[in-house]
């Protein structure tokens, strides 16, 4: 956030002598002067968002530039709301939740990380672009972005090109261009003792490499399913058919912020509306319920949906445990022999 802030101030501090408000920002409506008030406004509400724990809706209030702002007081603006904003995702709890429409509603604070930092990298270049500038960001910005709030797009070679490319800025080969489209938060599902958090590619690159994810676990978490399920999810994401409400979830407990486990689907929904889920608890978190619990929430959300029509799970023979798990949440056994000797359960509307 704030090297993205710093690249917008110094670049467009060339440029302060030229008339913002006639220059068109890219191709956007907007002039640059409007484009630059739009940065600091975004900003300002993301930061306002988290401090005020926003839940329902954005709070109401809006920043405007004083009459007689020249540029040079524009682009103070922007750097003051971009400290505001870093304060804000500095001080606000991992496990806070504010309100953002797209898709479900809320983010966390690297949620709010990413869309300010989105903001200003394609703003700047929009402005840039209006005022003949060149504006070249590190592609480990672009990557932050895309790997947050972009996991519903395929990765290409450049992440600055392939985040021009996937808001409608810019062209790719072999890619159709894009007209519409938005960012996508991670989706959090929550039960009474538990939220279960969407595993952004980010965090799966982490745990794949041997990371924590960017949460908190019990002793003896993450287990090595929650790892190899991150490694699907991300060769998903390479792939560019990762849908982030089937991906794999976090189970994160409500009375400490402390993760105990991994669930999630092995994919999309089939063309017959049936789709695979999984699951592992650390060894501490083991015999309370949590799986169960989990994996009614998860199974119930994908049961309501209209693409999907039987859940299930296939279990190896001697692990009694997981057998049990599905067995409360509602699942029936189907088939006593599965792939490699295992047990399939079923769980339909």
């Amino acid at each position: 956030m704030e090297e993205a802030v710093a690249g917008c101030v110094a670049l467009l501090g060339t440029a302060t002598d030229a008339d913002w408000e006639k220059a068109t920002a890219g191709r956007l409506e907007w002039s640059c002067r409007d484009t630059a008030e739009h940065i600091a406004g975004d900003l300002i509400s993301y930061a306002g968002q988290l401090a005020g724990r926003a839940r329902d809706a954005y709070v109401p209030f809006d920043i405007t530039f004083d009459d007689g702002t020249d540029n040079s007081g524009a682009l103070e603006v922007i750097r003051t709301t971009g400290v505001l904003l870093t304060a804000a995702i500095r001080t606000t709890p991992r496990e806070v939740r504010a309100f953002h429409p797209f898709p479900f509603r809320s983010a966390n604070r690297e949620g709010f990380a990413a869309m300010g930092t989105a903001e200003v990298l394609l703003h700047t270049h929009d402005i840039a672009e209006g005022l003949g500038l060149n504006y070249q960001p590190g592609p480990e910005l672009a990557e932050f972005v895309l790997t947050r709030i972009f996991p519903h797009v395929r990765p290409g070679a450049s992440p600055w090109l392939t985040l021009l490319w996937a808001t409608g800025r810019g062209e790719l080969p072999g890619r159709p261009p894009v007209t519409a489209w938005r960012w996508h938060n991670n989706l959090v599902h929550d039960t009474d003792r538990l939220t279960l958090q969407g595993i952004t590619p980010a965090s799966a690159t982490d745990l794949v490499g041997g990371g924590d994810g960017g949460f908190e676990w019990i002793e003896g978490g993450p287990y090595e399913g929650t790892r190899e399920a991150s490694t699907f999810l991300l060769k998903a994401y390479q792939s560019g058919v990762h849908r982030p409400e089937f991906g794999v979830f976090t189970l994160v407990r409500r009375e400490d912020g402390r993760a105990v486990g991994g669930l999630g689907f092995h994919g999309a929904p089939d063309e017959e509306g049936r789709v695979e889920v999984g699951y592992d608890l650390a060894a501490g978190a083991r015999g309370h319920g949590y799986a169960t619990e989990a994996l009614r929430a998860l199974s119930a959300w994908a049961l309501a949906r209209d693409d999907v029509r039987t859940v299930f799970a296939t279990i190896e023979r001697d692990n009694l445990a997981s057998q049990a798990v599905v067995t409360r949440a509602g699942f029936r056994k189907v088939s006593e022999e599965g792939a490699d000797g295992e047990l399939a359960y079923e769980l339909s509307r």
